[in-house]
């Protein structure tokens, strides 16, 4: 069984940054792509970013390139999403999952029925 935490998130102004951070349990978090995801209010869960198992692959939504960072240390478990330039649009829950897919082939994904496993969600507030 594999358990992600996220942690983090928190309010900040318009153009401020957050880092947020998701906890792995499990030996096999660093054979797996790992994704960020949010959900405003009234709205879809929406792809924000993912990482190859390696972290040598990268892949952003339109919405967040440029402003966002995905990456990952396998010797802790945990992948960060690096937040810059936040707007009030970026306000969601996001959400860290691990894509069920075998990295094998190398293969990214946005789409949230490629994941599997999910945290419990972290609240991000942005302020104008």
């Amino acid at each position: 069984q594999v358990q992600l935490v996220e942690s983090g998130g928190g309010v900040v102004q318009a153009g401020g940054s957050l880092r947020l951070s998701c906890a792995a349990s499990g030996r096999t978090f660093s054979s797996y792509a790992m994704g960020w995801f949010r959900q405003a209010p009234g709205k879809e869960r929406d792809f924000v970013a993912t990482i190859s198992w390696s972290g040598g692959s990268t892949y952003y939504a339109d919405s967040v390139k440029g402003r966002f960072t995905i990456s990952r240390d396998n010797a802790k478990n945990t992948v960060y999403l690096q937040m810059n330039s936040l707007k009030p649009e970026d306000t969601a829950v996001y959400y860290c999952a691990r894509d069920r897919n075998d990295p094998r082939w190398g293969t990214l994904h946005t789409s949230k029925n490629e994941y599997d496993y999910w945290g419990q969600g972290t609240q991000v507030t942005v302020s104008s």
